[in-house]
Parts: C-alpha cells; structure tokens; sequence
C-alpha cells in the first residue's frame, strides 16, 4: 500500500482491482489534499483497515475474490470499521445494484468513468456528513454522560432532601412532644399555684366562720329557752298581778308585748335556721376543696354536684331583667365511686360555669332575651355498665362552633375576651377526668340547641397517675 505526502484533509482507502482506476483517484484525492492508501481486492483491504485509520472507503463492486458488496457487509459487521463511510465504485448502471449496496451500509455511489468534480464533491460530502455525525455522536455521549451525572446528581438530592424532611418531621415532632408537655407543666403549675391559694383561703374562710357560726348556732337553743322562761315569767306576774304599776303596763303597750311574744320564737327559729344555712355552706366549701382528700376516697358523687351546685347557687338565681336558670336533675343510683372528690368537684364546677356562662350569653342576645326562652341546665348520672358511671351536664345556651369544637381542650384556649377566662378549665377537666381517673371527657353541640359534656369514669381508679392536676377555672 502507498501513501502520499499531501496535507491531510481526510483518510481515504481506495479499493480497485484495476490499477487505472487507482491511479486516476489516488491522483484526483492526492491534489484535492487527501491523504490515500490503496487496495488490489477485498482481502486486502479487510486486512488493511485494521491498521490504517481510514476516514473513508471507495470501494469497487466487480473485483477478484470477495467482490465489493460482501467486502462492504464486513467493513459494516465489524464494531471497529462499521462507522467509516463507504462509497461505491462501478460501472454499473442497475438500479438494483444500487439499492443492495445501500442496503448493506453504503453512503453513495461513484460511476465509471470517473467525473474529478463529483468524485471530490461526493468524498467531500461525505466526510463532512461523517465529521458532522462523530461529533453529534461526541455530543449525544458528551449529554448522556451529562444527563447520568444530573440523575446521579438529582438522586443525591432527592436522598438530601429526604433525610432532611424526615429530619425536619422527627425534630418538629420531638419540639411538637415538648411544647405539649412544657403546656401541660404550664398548666400544672398555675393550678397548683391557683389551688394552693384557693386551698388557703377556704381553710381560712371555713375556720374563720365556723367558730362563731358555732357559737351562735351553740347559744341559740339557750336562748329560746331562756326566751320562753321570760315570756312565762311576765305571763305570770299579769295573771297574779290585776293592777300592774302604771309605768309597767304604759311600757308594755309600747314595745306591743303581745306583737313581741308572738314574733321573738319566729326571730329565733329563723336565726337558728340562717346559722344551719351558713354551716351548710361552710361545710360545703370543704366538700368542694376536699382539701384533707389529696388521695383516693370513696366518695357519693351526688354531694359534690351538690356542694357544687350549692356554692354557684347566687348564679343560678333569676335578675331583675333575666329569669333564673332551672336545674332538672335526673340522679340515678350509683354506688360510691373511689375518686380524687375535690378534683372531680372542680370539673363539676368548671362544666357547671361554662354552662351558666352560655346560658348568660344567649339571655343577653335582644332576639332571644324573650320569655319563651327558659334557660335551663340538666344533670344526668347513670351507671353506664357494671364498671362504669356516666355524668351527663347540658344546657340550652347559643352552642359552640363546630371550627372551635376541636379546641376546646386545648390549653390556653378561650372564646371569652381578655381578663375574662384563662382557657385553662376545660384543658384541667379533661386531664382530670382522662390522665388522673383513665375516664372519658367529650363534648356534643349543636349552634342554636345548647352543649353536653358527658362523663365516663370506672368505679375504682387502677393506678396513681404521674401528675395531680387541680384548678378551678372555665373556659
């Protein structure tokens, strides 16, 4: 095979059995600038190729041996030649020809005899369409190599971002668990704090009120008998005495003795009824606080409703501009129920506000404030099955929002304005009723029909919980 010395414009093999031919191209590329080597047949050039890195064949069909369509289909089975452009070689003018060449890989053909202008304007073609095609292939694996690294890339990130959302979800989950229980320590706190005072000030109150309520209640039946013993002893000196001094009897008109002897047992039944009112009072405010029952007692859950009911009584009671509200109480036949009683009264309490609160509300509305409203409070307690009891506490008041109802347990939420609720009573009730007696504290309304909070507690607490919670407060 020779080479020629020119600039190098391309590789170009020729494959010709005919050295005429070889000749006429090698001489037409050589002064266009090509670089050109040369075969005699197919086997030759099959071998050559494997070491002259040609960037085009021009390949002649009608040769010796291996004639040039089968050496084509090889050039084209071989991963290592199967890119370089082939053109045709012939003297043939048969479509059909043509068409198998094409079909085996070939760019184009080349007739004999040969035109310099075609055959330099094909070879330039094609090896700008060869160049053109190595690139894209250059660029199409430069971008796919691309596209892996950004899938590549884009993986890592989507696996970042993961790690970093689920980061993100289990520290906004811990700081979620965390406000939770600093609200619930919150809660805890200004209760206890709030009941240490109100503790203080009942045991203050009762003792302070209890001595001399004793006193007098003590000294009343002293009095009526001493009362009747003067009664009697003035009854007699009229009978045994017809002519009383003047000044006796001038003075006994004056204060109307008989008006006097009638009405002072009335006095002193009513005194001795307003003395057993007032220890009824005091004694109700212990039931209530049950201050000396910091841990589980039997208790009947009747008298805190009662002590309870007793201690808001003055709320109850009807205004000159607005009826009293009614109390229908439905009381069923309950067996004494182990409980903490002075917490459980403080959720009577808190339900029992809140209710006289709605009622209150709706009364005050100009449409409604109208004598066919009666406001009125129900209080329901049955023995739910063989373990349970369930205390039902409704009214007829304006109802709460469905959008607030999900709320309502939630500490520090209040749908009063500022300075009149604290949001802490229901939040205290609700951990009351579910973490210190493991019962059930849930709530139905309807806007327009009234609230009921239902109650549902075991006869007998199983376990200490972590926490005692104490308040009195409303929502």
């Amino acid at each position: 095979m020779m080479f020629s010395e020119t600039s190098h414009n391309g590789a170009i093999l020729i494959v010709d059995d005919n050295p005429t031919n070889l000749e006429v191209l090698s001489h037409t590329l050589n002064a266009a600038g090509f670089e050109v080597g040369v075969a005699l047949d197919g086997e030759t050039a099959l071998e050559q190729i494997e070491y002259y890195d040609a960037d085009l064949i021009i390949l002649d069909v009608m040769m010796p041996g291996i004639d040039g369509f089968e050496t084509c289909k090889r050039l084209k089975a071989n991963p290592a030649t199967s890119e370089i452009p082939v053109i045709f070689a012939t003297a043939l003018s048969d479509p059909d020809n043509k068409v198998t060449g094409l079909s085996l890989g070939a760019v184009d053909y080349i007739t004999k005899p040969f035109q310099h202008e075609e055959v330099l304007a094909r070879v330039q073609i094609h090896l700008k369409l060869s160049r053109l095609d190595k690139n894209l292939k250059e660029q199409n694996s430069l971008l796919q190599q691309e596209v892996e690294q950004r899938r590549v890339a884009e993986g890592l990130l989507k696996q970042l971002n993961d790690e970093l959302e689920q980061r993100v979800h289990n520290r906004t989950f811990e700081l979620s668990q965390a406000l939770q229980e600093l609200e619930k320590t919150q809660v805890q706190l200004i209760h206890n704090e709030k009941m240490s005072s109100l503790g203080r000030l009942v045991a203050g109150i009762a003792h302070e009120i209890n001595n001399p309520v004793n006193f007098i209640y003590g000294n009343l039946t002293y009095a009526n008998e001493y009362n009747e013993e003067l009664l009697t002893l003035i009854k007699l000196c009229q009978t045994n005495f017809t002519n009383l001094p003047s000044e006796i009897q001038y003075y006994l008109q004056e204060i109307d003795f008989e008006y006097l002897q009638e009405d002072l047992p009335k006095l002193l039944s009513s005194m001795k009824i307003g003395a057993e009112r007032i220890s009824e009072i005091v004694q109700s405010l212990r039931n209530f606080s049950r201050l000396d029952e910091a841990l589980k007692k039997t208790v009947n859950i009747h008298e805190g409703i009662e002590s309870t009911l007793l201690i808001l009584q003055e709320q109850l009671k009807g205004r000159a501009s607005k009826s009293g509200i009614q109390v229908i109480k439905e009381y069923g036949e309950l067996p004494p129920i182990e409980c903490y009683a002075g917490q459980l009264n403080q959720v009577f309490m808190n339900l029992l506000a809140n209710a006289i609160d709605a009622i209150e509300e709706k009364n005050s509305l100009p449409l409604l404030g109208n004598k066919e409203y009666k406001p009125t409070i129900w209080i329901c307690t049955e023995i739910s099955n063989e373990d349970w009891v369930t205390i039902k506490i409704a009214d007829n008041g304006p109802g709460i929002p469905v959008d607030v109802q999900s709320k309502i347990f939630d500490p520090f939420f209040t749908t009063k304005a500022v300075g009149e609720g604290t949001g802490l009573g229901l939040s205290i009730s609700h951990q009351i009723i579910v973490e210190k007696h493991q019962g059930q504290l849930s709530c139905y309304s309807e806007i327009g029909k009234g609230t009921e909070f239902i109650i549902n507690l075991p006869f007998k607490v199983q376990s200490e919980p972590k926490f005692q919670v104490l308040a009195q407060s409303s929502v």
